[in-house]
């Protein structure tokens, strides 16, 4: 996510807490870990705060250094990998994707123990499809402590990964990745290109998420990799190209007082341009003045965006048949400045994913215009903190 990206980790943190606490003690394995925990954490209760204590903290920008910076931060109490994309075949088929990792420090330094299989180290991922022709979303998550080689994350060679969930570089300085992921009978192996060099979100890099001293992120994007590769489904194989859009970002930091949840869009326009917005929620229903977001020009320059640059406008809802949670479903983005205006519709209404906590993220299309230009695009939104509590 993003500048919000922060938040879904510290929520993912909270929904392994009482599943891991046996890691942190070293007791008996659990093979994958691929244990279900049961949805109901709102995100007030989740992001409530913690002991935070020792852990470094985004206090002021700083310089970054490709590629140490695509490897872990132990030093941070949370971060996260995360990759999405709209992906077709040659026959016009459309899939979606998501393969994300996050890792947690149950403490801020490593603790003596006895046991090969204790460790500090949670990763949490999940990973999910979407099938537009065969309107199917499904979505997986999994656990891993780092112990044996079960997890974990490095900068040189670059890799993540939970078991056979694996991102990794395929040469030194990291570009171009490989993905790789399977769960039942779906699977992905996907390779990303460079594309543009990595977009330092917020300040050079800083992204503030409230006024609280160190309450923010390290975060960076690279926001169009060129993705091609294979997609099994059952005993058919699908050879597919497109987009693919990851985020980075570390911190230690809480939900600040008062938000509920947060919105965040990702594009990518046919006109070489990208486009990321971020809307932190007030549970009062405004709109934090933290929230923020970038637009990115064919040529790579990045120009911030502050939350009155792009007004969003809710068209539509989708209310889940399972959780009967009702989100949004289609938007308008006006950005005055430019007369760019969007409108965005899933591409299936329904990606819910329900891995642990539940929220909607999925892949959505785009069209609109700007000063009589016809503008068109695809890209993925997630909606997190709309249950009532």
């Amino acid at each position: 996510m993003r500048s919000s990206r922060w938040l879904a980790a510290a929520l993912a943190v909270a929904a392994l807490a009482a599943a891991v606490a046996v890691l942190a003690r070293g007791g008996a394995p659990l093979g994958p870990e691929r244990e279900r925990i049961l949805a109901g954490l709102s995100v007030t209760e989740a992001l409530g705060g913690g002991a935070l204590e020792g852990f470094a903290r985004a206090e002021a920008p700083r310089a970054f250094d490709f590629p140490r910076d695509h490897g872990p931060h132990p030093e941070f109490r949370t971060e996260w990998w995360y990759y999405t994309g709209n992906l077709h075949s040659a026959d016009g088929r459309a899939f979606g994707f998501q393969l994300t990792f996050f890792r947690t420090a149950l403490a801020p330094r490593p603790v003596e123990r006895g046991s090969a299989w204790a460790t500090t180290q949670v990763y949490l991922g999940h990973f999910a499809l979407t099938d537009v022709r065969a309107g199917r979303f499904r979505a997986w998550s999994r656990t891993g402590r780092e112990a044996l080689g079960l997890a974990g994350a490095r900068a040189r060679p670059y890799r993540v990964w939970i078991d056979d969930w694996i991102a990794e570089g395929e040469e030194p300085g990291a570009l171009p990745m490989r993905l790789r992921a399977s769960d039942g009978d779906v699977a992905i192996d996907l390779g990303l290109g460079s594309g543009r060099a990595p977009v330092l979100q917020g300040d050079g890099g800083w992204s503030r998420k409230g006024s609280e001293p160190g309450n923010a992120s390290y975060y960076y994007s690279l926001t169009r990799m060129p993705a091609r590769g294979t997609i099994r489904i059952a005993a058919e194989r699908v050879q597919v190209e497109g987009l693919a859009w990851m985020d980075r970002e570390w911190s230690t930091s809480a939900l600040s007082p008062g938000l509920a949840g947060w919105d965040w869009f990702a594009l990518q326009l046919d006109d070489g341009r990208d486009l990321m917005l971020y809307r932190l929620r007030g549970k009062d229903g405004t709109v934090s003045p933290w929230s923020a977001g970038s637009l990115v020009e064919p040529d790579g320059r990045a120009r911030a965006l502050t939350r009155d640059d792009v007004a969003v406008q809710v068209l539509g809802t989708w209310t889940s048949p399972r959780s009967g949670v009702t989100y949004p479903a289609r938007w308008r983005l006006i950005r005055a400045a430019s007369g760019l205006v969007l409108e965005l519709a899933p591409r299936l209404a329904d990606q819910e994913l329900d891995v642990g906590f539940r929220y909607w993220e999925g892949a959505v299309s785009a069209r609109g215009t700007e000063q009589g230009r016809a503008v068109s695009g695809l890209g993925y939104v997630e909606l997190v903190g709309y249950e009532k509590r």
